[in-house]
């Protein structure tokens, strides 16, 4: 499957700052806030939950961060994807 990057031949600006949405699935029984919150620190961010899933074992939420560069990006994407089912 082709990617926009594999179209362009060239990798999507960002421009920075920018609040970067995060999709985030966890365990339902999970303290969500807390390893959120462990993860962003003092950043600016807004945790919104999405849903449950139908057997209510997984919930989603949409974690938004401000952050300054790819690198910040990246990194908080890692230590999400370190402490939840799976990231988008």
């Amino acid at each position: 499957m082709a990617s926009i990057c594999d179209i362009n031949n060239q990798k999507p600006t960002i421009s920075y700052p920018v609040f970067w949405e995060y999709k985030v699935i966890f365990d339902a029984k999970d303290d969500v806030k807390k390893r959120v919150l462990d993860i962003v620190g003092n950043r600016e961010h807004k945790l919104v939950f999405s849903k449950f899933s139908k057997d209510k074992k997984y919930v989603s939420y949409n974690v938004n961060v401000l952050v300054f560069g790819d690198e910040e990006r990246l990194e908080i994407f890692s230590a999400l994807k370190h402490s939840a089912k799976f990231v988008l």
